[in-house]
Formats: structure tokens, sequence, C-alpha cells
């Protein structure tokens, strides 16, 4: 019989490993895509171990190239149940009068044509099929403008109207699409670099606890769906 597939666009180290390895540990193939296979290394082999006979594979593909990661989510064998679209900007300080007309252009192919590729790639089969869950990972700057980091909010707002519009229109065939807040540093190498000695893991959230509430709202009845969660860790205090 053949397994269903959880595709995760932007699957590196850290909440992509996660991920494949929660997916994979509840009998989904994983199909993961990111622009490198060194990119998704971490990520394949936490699927590998997670489900050692699982047909998990990956796919090169660069979402801010939207033809070609909708051609590459199409080379995908089986029944995509799950698609994650984990790809995101980087932080890239400036104030908003400093941004360019190649940053907008660059952070909204990332965010919102890449994510629309990936949803417009494998949606008419969940349609078909009359089930299965588009997640996508965004931030708490879909809610709030930056003046230091414009780009990145800018970006994010336009994935939360994707995602919102996305979950109106196809909630009545089946389709679950979520927006994930990540109101957190997430806990992964890059960031304990960053903070050094100062690092505290009760200030970050775990990737792999994150993983789970991804698995969660999959699983949520059609009666009770969640469109937009939030996550963060327990010691958040920025609205006190």
């Amino acid at each position: 019989m053949t397994q269903p597939v959880c595709a995760i666009v932007g699957a590196g180290d850290g909440l992509g490993q996660a991920l494949a390895a929660r997916f994979a540990a509840e009998g989904h193939d994983l199909a993961l895509l990111s622009r490198s296979p060194a990119g998704s290394a971490a990520a394949l082999a936490a699927a590998e171990k997670a489900a050692p006979g699982g047909k998990h594979r990956y796919i090169s593909a660069d979402a801010t190239k939207p033809e070609a990661l909708e051609a590459a989510l199409g080379q995908i064998d089986g029944e995509v149940d799950v698609l994650i679209y984990n790809a995101r900007g980087g932080y890239q300080l400036r104030d908003p009068l400093s941004m360019s007309y190649a940053d907008l252009d660059e952070i909204y192919q990332l965010e919102v044509v890449g994510a629309f590729a990936a949803a417009k790639a494998v949606m008419p089969a969940m349609i078909k099929r009359g089930r299965g869950s588009v997640i996508y990972s965004s931030a708490t700057a879909a809610l709030r403008g930056s003046g230091t980091n414009p780009l990145y909010a800018i970006g994010k707002f336009g994935l939360r109207g994707l995602s919102q519009s996305l979950a109106k229109a196809y909630a009545k065939d089946g389709i679950h699409v979520v927006h994930v807040r990540l109101d957190c540093a997430l806990d992964v190498p890059m960031i304990r670099d960053y903070m050094g000695d100062k690092f505290d893991p009760e200030l970050t959230s775990n990737c792999d606890d994150v993983a789970e509430s991804y698995w969660w709202v999959h699983r949520q009845p059609k009666s009770a769906w969640s469109n937009e969660i939030e996550i963060r860790p327990y010691t958040e205090t920025w609205t006190y």
C-alpha cells in the first residue's frame, strides 16, 4: 500500500528536520525540497531514522522560482497528504525607505509567490480527493509592521493573506489551510551560535515540540479546524 506523502518546502535543519521526523514517524513518506542536497541532508537523515522503511527523497527546488517549484512538486510519486511551506527570508535590518525594488520583489517571490506555487501544485489533487492539509510557517511579523525589519513583515503579511484566502475558498472542499505564527526564537544551531554564552533553551521553542503542534493541527477534526495558530515558549514576555 502506498503511504501518504508529506512535502516540505524549505526542509533544512532545525524545524525542517523535526517536521520530517515527526511526519515520517506517523507513516508519511517525505518529499524534501530545498535548493541543494546539503540543505535537506539533516531532514532526510531524520526521516530515514524515524521510518527506515519509508520512501523518503530529496528534490531540488528554489522557492523563489515558482514555475520550477511547481514542476518539482509535480515529480512527487504518491498522494501529497500534507504540504508544509517552511521557506523564509533572512533578517535584513534597514529602515523602510532604504528598501530597494529588488528587495521587495525578492521577498514577495519567496514568501507569497513561492507559497502560492506550492499550493497550486498540490491542492487540485487534494480537492479532487476531498482532503489534505497545507501548513505555512510564518511569524508574528504577519501582524505587525516594523521600522527596522520591514521586508520580513511585508512578506509575512502577504503570506497570511494568501493563507486566509486559500482557507476561505477551499475549506468546503475538505482542505485544511493553516497559518502558523512562530512568535519565538527556535532552538536551532544558528540561534545558539548567535546568542553564544547568553543562550538559554528555556527562552526558545524546541523544534520537536513545535513539530508536535504541526502534527496536532494536521489531525484536527473538520468540525473544529484552526486556520491560524500561534506558538511561543512559556517564558515569552513581550505582551507583559
